[in-house]
């Protein structure tokens, strides 16, 4: 997997985490209930009405479409796409970093990488665990499942770690070296770069959490 400079993907994933809480997860929430989202092949969606696409640096929705070019707001992305932007209220306190008056700007190239990464671990998610569902969470824009009070998932990139990352996260303090985080164990995507590496990953971080 290509990597774009560190500068455009951090622009990017903070511009993408923005679009997906405002753009996508508030209006589902205020309409449907619930703030999950999903990765589909080249995209981010939302799970239920309205329906709304994240594809790269292009936003699909019931009104229309919008290039994530910098020349709109939040508010007006979303207005141009048949949606009130807005966070989902009183659910959680993280939020992205942009508010709905901030304009938003992705690259393309970083776009597609983000996605492909979410993609990665989509697939990898599934086969460590089918029986589950991976979700999309808007409040930290991570992919995940959990598993026996353990969270496995990736990220594009955060407040921890710019480089985008795997993680095994553990609801309750594990003492074992394998977790080398606050939060458990982690593996940057160079050290993951395919499914079959990252479900490798996901399934030893299974076997290291076990209590029994």
């Amino acid at each position: 997997m290509s990597s774009p400079s560190a500068d455009d993907l951090r622009r990017t994933v903070v511009a993408l985490h923005a679009v997906a809480e405002h753009v996508m997860s508030g209006p589902q929430h205020r309409d449907s209930g619930t703030i999950r989202l999903q990765v589909t092949p080249g995209a981010i969606e939302t799970v239920a009405p309205p329906a709304v696409r994240l594809l790269g640096d292009r936003v699909v929705g019931p009104g229309g479409e919008v290039v994530l070019d910098g020349g709109r707001t939040l508010a007006e992305v979303g207005a141009a796409v048949g949606v009130t932007a807005g966070v989902p209220v009183d659910l959680y306190t993280d939020h992205a970093e942009l508010g709905p008056d901030e304009p938003v700007a992705v690259s393309a190239d970083a776009a597609t990488v983000v996605l492909e990464w979410f993609a990665v671990g989509a697939a990898a998610l599934v086969t460590f665990a089918p029986e589950e569902t991976p979700v999309l969470w808007p409040e930290h824009f991570d992919l995940a499942v959990t598993v026996d009070g353990v969270n496995y998932g990736v990220s594009p990139g955060d407040g921890f770690s710019a480089t985008p990352y795997a993680y095994v996260g553990p609801h309750s303090p594990v003492d074992d070296p394998f977790f080398d985080a606050p939060f458990g164990a982690v593996r940057t995507w160079d050290q993951v770069p395919d499914a079959a590496s990252l479900a490798a990953f996901f399934t030893e971080g299974r076997q290291h959490a076990r209590r029994d």
